[in-house]
């Protein structure tokens, strides 16, 4: 008896058990690769995790983007800055800021968004050209997919 019912348990668990599909378990990291394989040392990396903002209120999802060895913007044209920008195609797109660090030759840029209350399924990365005055977001430089996430 004991065995029956054993066995009726694993098997409701398999049946009954929601199965996820395309869901990235967080938090997770992906490296970001350049589009442009002439940027040999362009690199990134984007950290996406659930936050608790204050007040209290129910968590949201963060994407954190850090790009290093990135052309100087204005080489790509009338561009003086970098934007993290994140999207679920057909539904849903989150773009921020990325600031340099003070460093002389070549800074690193980073950002991050708080806000994300989306199921973080099928989200592509990337880090793309913008100018800051007229808020024209440029072409992509670095990128990544969801599924890379580890």
């Amino acid at each position: 008896m004991k065995q029956i019912i054993l066995g009726i348990f694993i098997i409701l668990t398999f049946v009954i058990s929601p199965i996820q599909t395309n869901a990235t378990t967080l938090p997770c990291s992906m490296v970001l690769d350049p589009i442009d394989k002439k940027l040999t040392n362009s690199k990134g990396t984007a950290l996406i995790y659930k936050v608790q903002l204050r007040p209290p209120s129910f968590a949201r999802t963060n994407i954190s983007i850090l790009g290093v060895h990135l052309p100087e913007p204005s080489s790509y044209g009338n561009y003086d800055s970098y934007e993290g920008f994140a999207f679920i195609p057909a539904e849903i797109s989150w773009r921020f800021s990325l600031y340099p660090t003070p460093e002389k030759d070549s800074p690193t840029w980073a950002g991050r968004f708080d806000e994300i209350t989306a199921k973080m399924e099928n989200v592509e990365v990337h880090v793309r050209l913008s100018n800051s005055k007229t808020e024209k977001l440029g072409p992509v430089i670095l990128r990544s997919n969801i599924k890379n996430c580890k």
